[in-house]
């Protein structure tokens, strides 16, 4: 018998649809650069801007002498619009097992570290299904500062819908330690793409999709 959980919490990529191409979002980022003025911005660069620290956007930003919040809110704006293409063209697409979701009788809610605006994008695009509250982090130099695994979007999840006992449901250590930071139970989707990823923290449950949550719950 399953513990009782009084909401769902889920990571968005990786767990509900499937990872962004990280071809597109080098893409985006080299577009990027284009709209601040740098067309043929280093490798090494486009790759940092992939999931940058608020640091390494600042070293990034002053190797081109552009201000980290142009050359971030451009980044933002190409990624969030590659990935909306990609959902256009069915490629960022949910899994087959989110209709488990269906069944569930407790509330959910998605916390992720992909633009709001995207998570918003893959509600209105994809039959995703409903959630009583969604977050993905601020196109801003403070949404760096507040992703996972700092729980920060998470609080305010579980915050918005009232509950003292969620479970959240992730599939890297990011979204196993935010859950741990907050002292809230954490379930780790070991998909295909997480084959021989190793955690040096440990989840409360490991399963292998989201037709595993029917067993813990």
């Amino acid at each position: 018998m399953g513990t009782a959980y009084d909401a769902i919490l889920f990571d968005n990529d990786g767990v509900l649809t499937t990872p962004t191409d990280r071809q597109v979002l080098r893409d985006a980022i080299e577009t990027a650069f284009d709209r601040v003025g740098e067309p043929d911005p280093r490798a090494e660069h486009v790759q940092t801007l992939v999931s940058p620290t608020v640091d390494s956007l600042a070293d990034v930003a002053a190797a081109y002498n552009v201000e980290p919040g142009t050359l971030w809110e451009a980044r933002e704006r190409a990624a969030i619009d590659a990935q909306l293409g990609e959902l256009e063209a069915g490629r960022k697409r949910p899994y087959d097992d989110v209709d488990v979701l269906s069944s569930l009788e407790t509330a959910t809610g998605i916390v992720s570290n992909n633009q709001h605006e995207t998570i918003e994008n893959i509600l209105s695009h994809t039959s995703i299904g409903e959630f009583d509250v969604w977050y993905g982090r601020e196109p801003t130099i403070q949404g760096i500062e507040r992703k996972k695994p700092r729980p920060y979007y998470l609080e305010r999840a579980i915050s918005d819908l009232g509950v003292s006992n969620p479970l959240y449901v992730g599939d890297s250590q990011k979204d196993v330690v935010a859950a741990s930071t907050l002292g809230i139970d954490a379930a780790f989707v070991r998909r295909d793409h997480r084959r021989g990823y190793e955690l040096s923290v440990s989840p409360t449950y490991e399963i292998e999709s989201l037709e595993g949550l029917l067993e813990v719950l």
